[in-house]
């Protein structure tokens, strides 16, 4: 009979933390779809979702939930907009709304703001 040998369990090791790309986009920004199904159509965004690099556009990306009724809340068939991928849109140009890329800028006294890359204007903070 073979005598028992218990193996070392393996240690857990710590995760570093990930790294993400900074957003670029922020809630109340006018953007345009580039890419999917809704390619072409400009919203609002109205909420960013930073783990997982999506943003949720007004009137874009529209799913339908069937919602079953309760005591006090009435079922029935629900819309609403779903979160698509940051890379599939893009920001709209302020002074003469095309599509643009972002560019940060560090002023001397510290804060940072957003330039569009065509036009070379500030693009204001909605928040």
């Amino acid at each position: 009979m073979k005598p028992l040998v218990y193996k070392k369990s393996e240690r857990r090791r710590r995760r570093e933390p990930e790294v993400r790309p900074k957003m670029r986009i922020t809630k109340g920004d006018r953007v345009r779809v580039m890419r999917g199904e809704d390619a072409g159509t400009e919203g609002t965004v109205m909420r960013v979702l930073l783990k997982d690099n999506r943003v949720v556009v007004e009137g874009v990306n529209m799913v339908t939930k069937h919602k079953r009724g309760t005591g006090t809340e009435e079922g029935g068939i629900i819309h609403f907009p779903a979160p698509i991928h940051v890379s599939n849109v893009m920001l709209l140009d302020p002074k003469s709304g095309d599509p643009t890329r972002v560019k940060r800028q560090q002023d001397k006294d510290g804060t940072v703001e957003r330039l569009s890359r065509k036009s070379g204007q500030p693009i204001p903070r909605n928040r």
